[in-house]
């Protein structure tokens, strides 16, 4: 996964003029070689600056009387550094670039109360090989004097104070920018990785690289030519030898002492060189694989993503066919529950309708009565006339029982 990136330089009058000409493209040749001129049409500003950051500094400081001793080397202001690795910016396009940059500039606003008025100049550029944007501000401290009063004072050191500033800083901004719903992940802290950390451009520029190779490929290690001292000898014969001595000789050693010297300081710019290059290459290296740790994130959240398609089609599958049995059940015993009712009430009706009849008779036939009716036609018919006598109800039961048992 990408890391959420945001970095922090203090600036004195001298640094802030050399940000601002970099920052504004002030200059035609540009010391950064990754700076696209063609693609520079598409930078832009969240808070554009009229001035430049020096005078605008003054003009805010003068219009919100901002307090503070400024000296000439003093901080005055401080510029942060947006971004994240070009993967980050490809996968969530350039509206959510936009956002993404919104927001951070929105979180610097209101970190430590700041106040939007304290932005000198915030400018994003699209034109270098990754998405990035600068933010200066004054670091504004709401303090107050010796009197009590309640002032605004530019001051560095206490806006930054505590050895965990910084660290704190990281958190907060990460914490901002997760609740936005942008998936970065925090980057190490130097604490933990115990270095200071260069880019290969910026290993270049403190090795003095372009110059070393430059240097290494024009040299020579070839001995100049010199006269032979065993001709200038023979020129020399019978005459004095102090020549010799103090002039010819002690110069072909001065020559052969810098000849040894060339070596070494040759094979000195090669190592120089040659650590330049690994680390060039390990850095091409470190960012393949950086591409490769998030295809393979990619990969692997992708297939928990169709697992747990399956998973839940599986389970949406299983809870269908289980509504479907019991709806099927469910009308079986809906239909044998109304047929029950049914026959509950036919019997009724029927017993009603006998209980009647036997009336009906005793007096049609002028019976003694009903009882002696109902007893004499069970005993010559072998017949239970309460009907529920005639069923046995302890089969059903035991079948019922069995059922049971065969469906679990």
């Amino acid at each position: 996964m990408s890391y959420a990136i945001i970095r922090n330089e203090k600036l004195t009058r001298a640094k802030a003029m050399g940000a601002y000409k970099h920052n504004e493209r002030k200059t035609k040749n540009h010391s950064n070689k990754n700076i696209d001129s063609s693609k520079t049409e598409l930078n832009y500003y969240l808070r554009k600056n009229e001035l430049s950051y020096i005078k605008e500094f003054d003009r805010i400081k003068e219009k919100y009387n901002l307090k503070g001793q400024i000296r000439s080397n003093s901080n005055i202001m401080c510029e942060m550094v947006f971004t994240s690795d070009q993967k980050f910016f490809d996968e969530i396009g350039y509206e959510e670039s936009k956002r993404y940059f919104k927001e951070s500039y929105d979180f610097i606003c209101k970190y430590k109360t700041l106040g939007e008025q304290n932005i000198i100049s915030a400018i994003v550029h699209m034109d270098e090989d990754t998405p990035h944007m600068h933010l200066l501000f004054i670091p504004v401290v709401h303090t107050t004097d010796k009197q009590g009063n309640k002032i605004d004072k530019v001051c560095c050191r206490d806006f930054w104070k505590g050895r965990n500033s910084y660290r704190d800083l990281q958190n907060a901004y990460f914490k901002h920018i997760s609740e936005k719903d942008f998936k970065l992940e925090r980057g190490e802290l130097v604490e933990v990785t115990n270095r200071e950390h260069y880019s290969v451009q910026e290993f270049k520029q403190i090795t003095n690289f372009e110059n070393t190779k430059n240097v290494l490929e024009n040299i020579t290690l070839d001995l100049p030519k010199t006269p032979n001292i065993r001709d200038i000898k023979k020129v020399m014969i019978n005459r004095d030898e102090k020549i010799e001595n103090e002039i010819i000789k002690p110069r072909d050693d001065l020559i052969q002492e810098l000849h040894k010297e060339n070596i070494s300081l040759r094979k000195e710019l090669s190592k120089q060189s040659n650590t330049v290059e690994m680390a060039t290459e390990y850095e091409k290296k470190h960012t393949q694989m950086l591409e490769d740790n998030i295809n393979l994130k990619f990969k692997c959240r992708k297939l928990e993503e169709t697992l747990e398609n399956k998973e839940k089609k599986l389970k949406q599958q299983f809870e269908y066919e289980t509504y479907k049995i019991d709806h099927q059940y469910q009308k079986i015993i809906n239909k044998l529950e109304n047929e029950n009712n049914y026959l509950k009430k036919a019997i009724d009706r029927f017993k009603i309708t006998v209980q009647k009849f036997i009336s009906w008779v005793c007096h049609k036939f002028s019976y003694p009565s009903e009882d002696d009716l109902i007893r004499n036609f069970e005993k010559e018919t072998y017949i239970n006339f309460i009907i529920e006598k005639q069923l046995d109800l302890s089969k059903f039961e035991k079948k019922e029982k069995e059922d049971e048992l065969e469906y679990f």
